[in-house]
């Protein structure tokens, strides 16, 4: 709300006449987009994080609105996705890349899961989704006061939950090759960053058509120690417990409860199914 007087100049400055609202409470984002897009609005803007996006995509999405256009301006605490978009952080860039007009469609993810009531759900997420530890610590980071921004509550929540969790045993399908593992993570990401800034999938591209899954096996808590800061480059990925895939169709089954977070919201957990829809959005960048 500090920062949207100067946006609002700015972007009228660059010759956009609209209509805005602030959102008020949890939701209400996917509300107020699907309610533009079915009064005809051609073109939104999200303001926010990457839950303020995770919101509008579901919004337009369940609308069937897939002809109108999303803008981003990243003024939240976790900005994942603007990263692997090459959206500029700073908010007088992103307006100016807005009112440029650039557009092109991007995939988006599409996830079913068993939602907090016991009930069979599906939901949308731009960026990437994950079961396993990081939805355990996604969970943790969002109870840490905002002003932290998002990659130390990431830290402090997984150091924080690391003596406690303990790996588990999974039944895997993708594109129909099936395994059971024992991991930490399963990771099913359409763009290249999580987590406040960690480039967990170096080879994502979002309008590939694919999903990029990287999964962490059975991980110590010593060698995820070691490896954790290696997240931030991509290197990770070379770990011998580390694989990497890409995919149309994955699945997860535990016999444990396995949360599920998507876009760093916690949706649920298991049983668990992601698929790719193929150019779903346009997005202005």
């Amino acid at each position: 709300m500090r920062q949207w007087p100067c946006i609002e100049s700015l972007l009228r400055q660059g010759g956009l006449s609209f209509d805005y609202q602030y959102t008020e409470s949890r939701g209400h984002a996917l509300e107020l987009s699907r309610l533009a897009a079915e009064q005809g609005y051609g073109f939104l803007i999200a303001v926010g994080g990457d839950g303020t996006i995770h919101e509008v995509v579901n919004g337009l999405l369940s609308s069937n609105a897939g002809s109108v256009a999303l803008g981003i301006i990243g003024t939240g605490t976790g900005n994942d996705f603007i990263k692997s978009i090459g959206i500029p952080k700073d908010y007088i860039q992103s307006c100016h890349k807005i009112t440029e007009g650039h557009r092109f469609k991007v995939d988006v993810g599409q996830v079913e899961y068993t939602d907090k009531s016991g009930q069979r759900a599906k939901s949308y997420f731009i960026n990437g989704a994950g079961v396993g530890f990081d939805a355990e610590v996604a969970y943790g980071s969002k109870r840490m006061p905002h002003f932290m921004g998002s990659t130390v509550p990431f830290v402090l929540s997984l150091l924080r939950l690391l003596p406690f969790y303990r790996n588990k045993n999974v039944r895997l399908s993708i594109d129909g090759r099936g395994a059971e593992r024992r991991v930490l993570s399963v990771v099913v990401t359409n763009g290249a960053y999580f987590g406040g800034g960690m480039r967990i999938a170096p080879q994502a591209v979002l309008d590939d058509h694919y999903l990029d899954v990287i999964i962490i096996g059975d991980v110590h808590k010593v060698e995820l120690l070691q490896v954790f800061p290696r997240v931030y480059k991509g290197t990770h990925v070379t770990h011998p417990k580390v694989s990497v895939d890409k995919a149309g169709l994955v699945s997860v089954e535990c016999d444990q409860r396995i949360l599920l977070q998507a876009d760093g919201e916690l949706l649920g957990g298991g049983p668990v199914m992601f698929k790719v829809i193929p150019s779903a959005i346009t997005v202005v960048a």
